[in-house]
């Protein structure tokens, strides 16, 4: 049913690469991509879409057209890079030392544009609209947020599916991998302040030093975790940062614990937060110091409504083949502000396998490592699956 939309993406694959390569060489961090932006333009300019340009964001939201009414779908893709420096040795590697498209966000939006380009030529034959959505600001930004708030889901009709791909190298190149229900973690921010009293390292019976006070809660909340919460609901907390002190004879009046913190849903969410609460200032007060306990809640979980999951599987297996499409049994507890949308819309995120063929799935170097490289021939199976998806839903029986 779907061969000729893998065939088109096959032809499409030339200046698909050179898009994806343009955007690697430039990127852009956080909800503002004015470059990155200007070049989706570009690619798009000639496609009759319906473009808005958000104004609060360097969103862009392009519109196409059935020449039937019936619902509407999202196809998103993210743009924006990652405040690191790439060390791949790419000939199409980052212009700048400090930012990098380590997440394959450069392949999400090149392969949302050949969709674009897909769909505008088999328009006829769709019952609804397609809601192309390129997003900033998914990297800890928030992108999808603001775009909602400014009126994404605000058009007639209002979207009832949305779809989105994600590559990765811990799958093998060309396959999609996915599953119903969550998919993917919540993720908040913890800082950890415990104040005691300075003083000569050589006597902290002078002193209340919040050191040792502070390496205990980090044990006693790794203890909390395994003793508190059920290994089918899992919770990560990691403590990622350490801060104390200024030299080797001085006892600090503060320490600061970094980290973060990750659920499967909304309950062992707000029961980690309260945990932390208790446990580390329990301990704190146990040795006469104070802990203060600041959170920054960050993306929800990200949650495939199952019966669309379940749609996906199938158009996927109509386009690759059973054996291209390899259900997940674990969710993987990164966080995504695709859950934003999928709040409020059922839909879907699968995972594109793009591991270069001659390194290992899993072993590679994976997404947000400065040595991460994509395998760009999985691409046309991400733009034949947007349009399929697209098609298959906008049918007369759909």
């Amino acid at each position: 049913m779907f061969d000729n939309l893998l065939t088109a993406a096959y032809e499409l694959q030339p200046e698909t690469v050179a898009f994806r390569r343009s955007l690697h060489e430039r990127p852009e961090i956080g909800n503002h991509l004015p470059q990155t932006r200007e070049q989706v333009l570009a690619a798009i300019e000639d496609l009759p879409l319906d473009v808005t340009l958000h104004e609060r964001t360097s969103g862009i939201v392009g519109v196409l057209m059935g020449d039937r009414p019936g619902p509407a779908i999202i196809l998103r893709g993210d743009m924006d890079a990652l405040p690191m420096q790439e060390d791949t040795d790419l000939d199409f590697a980052s212009a700048h030392d400090t930012t990098m498209h380590a997440c394959g966000h450069d392949l999400h939006t090149a392969m949302l544009a050949g969709a674009a380009r897909i769909l505008t030529n088999r328009a006829n034959s769709l019952a609804g609209s397609v809601v192309f959505m390129f997003q900033p600001g998914e990297e800890g930004h928030h992108g999808a947020r603001f775009m909602l708030d400014e009126g994404l889901l605000d058009r007639d009709p209002r979207p009832t599916g949305a779809f989105a791909l994600h590559v990765t190298t811990i799958f093998e190149s060309g396959t999609i991998n996915h599953r119903g229900g969550p998919q993917l973690a919540s993720a908040d921010e913890v800082e950890i302040t415990v104040t005691g009293k300075g003083g000569h390292a050589s006597a902290p019976h002078h002193a209340f030093d919040p050191i040792p006070v502070a390496a205990e809660i980090i044990l006693a909340v790794q203890t909390a975790v395994t003793r508190r919460f059920s290994v089918f609901e899992p919770v990560v907390v990691t403590f990622g940062r350490v801060t104390s002190g200024t030299t080797h004879n001085v006892i600090p009046e503060t320490a600061t614990l970094v980290g973060t913190v990750r659920s499967l849903s909304d309950e062992s969410r707000t029961a980690v937060h309260e945990m932390l609460e208790r446990v580390s200032t329990n301990i704190a007060a146990a040795h006469g110091l104070q802990a203060k306990l600041h959170i920054r809640r960050g993306y929800p979980v990200t949650v495939n409504d199952r019966q669309f999951a379940d749609f996906v599987r199938s158009i996927a297996s109509d386009l690759i083949g059973h054996e291209g499409v390899r259900p997940m049994r674990d969710p993987l507890m990164g966080a995504e502000d695709w859950s934003y949308v999928l709040e409020q819309v059922p839909g879907a995120m699968a995972f594109l396998g793009a591991c270069p063929p001659h390194l290992e799935p899993g072993v590679a170097p994976n997404n947000h490592s400065n040595r991460v490289v994509f395998d760009e021939d999985a691409m046309p199976v991400g733009i034949a699956l947007y349009a399929a998806v697209a098609s298959a839903f906008l049918t007369e029986e759909q």
